[in-house]
């Protein structure tokens, strides 16, 4: 068995392409109840977010791996674009490392924002929700996410803590020459990331605040929160004139903001500038709105040099955090090789087990208008055979007990099932992916 991660991020991939590499819960559920037709993934655990889009998986059969998971990859998206430069694979060790740092906000556009957290645990929720994740994941993201929550208890690096909605305020500030007293926002969207923006905006003196959602009441429930107007989202340039940011954050998969509408909105201001800033992955504003006269857009890339004065500050404690995340990793492959040393028939049995459900089940999709009693018949053969086949080897095993063959057969067996839950190294095909850019 082998431990990976696949995946690309803000790091190795402009948004252009994250966005069309973004899954929807939908998928990631659909994808998880349909890991077996993979053959190769035993666990699996999906983490799409903003910035990321990655699968975290216990394989079969590592030497495999990164082609099993790319082909996953490609059919939770449904785009199939040749991407081989900005995918990231690490296996085992190096696999461990990156979700504790991801866990831990290392990894992320922002050091020390608090949201990512959040998103590892749901998405390891969706995955032992959906019967995805054993043994292997469930130690993995049980101990990345103490690990995550270890690192804000224990540092600084969450104090004054910032996000993505954060540095977009930021950014509206830097253009405002720092006040935005006399400044009024829209925002597009009504969930978590509308909601940080909305705060932020009122933590730096915004005038008013208007928030925007396909879901009127939603609109309204966020706006009450901090006296602002919920306003109806195919109308909102015309119910909002007085407006300088706009701000989105929808999960639309199409621009809700586009050209022509944008072209009227600005003929209506007479000269007046506005800015938009683009949080939303896949975007929500059409780039040709950037072509207008008097108009300034960003999107969720510009944002990285509003955070680098943030990344210096939180430096030195995030060689704390590193600190912490070695010492845990150590203590998790301890626990692995723990497992890996379990009695080797035990691990044989699980092995095969595992294998026998999943091709079981296989054949129960393929039958039409089985019986209970049918059923019952295939579930018994199935086990009846993989205890004829286990016979002589486990016959074997037992005999070589406390002799000089013990070890021998003991290895054996491991290198011919591929028993190790984590190998001690990786080889260097196995090392070869890493960030095609930093």
């Amino acid at each position: 068995m082998q431990l990976a991660v696949l995946g690309l991020n803000h790091k190795t991939t402009p948004v252009n392409i994250r966005e069309k590499f973004s899954i929807s819960s939908e998928s990631v559920i659909e994808g998880l109840h349909h890991i077996d037709d993979y053959g190769n993934i035993l666990e699996a655990v999906v983490l799409s977010t903003c910035n990321r889009s990655e699968i975290y998986a216990v394989l079969d059969d590592g030497n495999e791996g990164r082609d099993t998971l790319k082909r996953f990859l490609f059919d939770l998206t449904g785009n199939e674009d040749d991407i081989d430069y900005y995918l990231y694979y690490y296996p085992d060790h190096a696999c461990i490392q990156h979700l504790f740092q991801v866990a831990s906000s290392l990894d992320s556009l922002i050091i020390g924002e608090g949201q990512i957290l959040s998103q590892v645990k749901k998405a390891y929720t969706i995955a032992r929700e959906n019967g995805a994740t054993s043994t292997v994941l469930n130690t993995l993201f049980h101990r990345a996410i103490s690990t995550g929550k270890r690192v804000r208890t224990e540092t600084h690096i969450a104090y004054n803590a910032v996000s993505v909605s954060y540095a977009a305020v930021e950014l509206a500030r830097t253009v405002f020459k720092g006040d935005l007293s006399n400044s009024s926002a829209l925002i597009y969207g009504a969930g978590e990331t509308a909601e940080l923006t909305a705060k932020n905006l009122l933590g730096k003196d915004i005038k008013k605040i208007y928030i925007a959602n396909r879901h009127i009441e939603k609109a309204r429930l966020l706006a009450d929160k901090f006296d602002g107007k919920a306003v109806p989202f195919d109308k909102a340039f015309t119910s909002t004139e007085d407006i300088d940011i706009v701000v989105t954050s929808t999960g639309a998969p199409h621009y809700v903001v586009k050209t022509w509408e944008t072209q009227q909105f600005m003929a209506r201001r007479k000269g007046r500038p506005l800015i938009f800033i683009d949080i939303a992955v896949p975007r929500d504003v059409d780039p040709d709105v950037a072509k207008i006269k008097g108009v300034l857009l960003y999107n969720i890339d510009d944002l990285k040099a509003v955070v680098e004065d943030n990344i210096k500050r939180r430096g030195q404690e995030a060689k704390i955090a590193y600190k912490i995340i070695g010492e845990e990793v150590d203590e998790l492959i301890e626990r692995f090789r723990y497992l890996s040393f379990r009695p080797v028939m035990v691990l044989l049995t699980d092995k095969a087990d595992r294998i026998r459900c999943r091709e079981v089940k296989r054949a129960m999709n393929k039958l039409e208008n089985i019986t209970p009693a049918q059923e019952r018949v295939i579930e018994n053969m199935s086990k009846m055979i993989v205890r004829k086949l286990l016979r002589e080897p486990m016959t074997k095993l037992n005999s070589s007990a406390g002799t000089s063959q013990e070890k021998f057969y003991i290895d054996a067996m491991k290198k011919l099932f591929k028993l190790d839950v984590l190998k001690e190294k990786n080889s260097e095909k196995q090392n070869s992916y890493r960030y095609a850019q930093q």
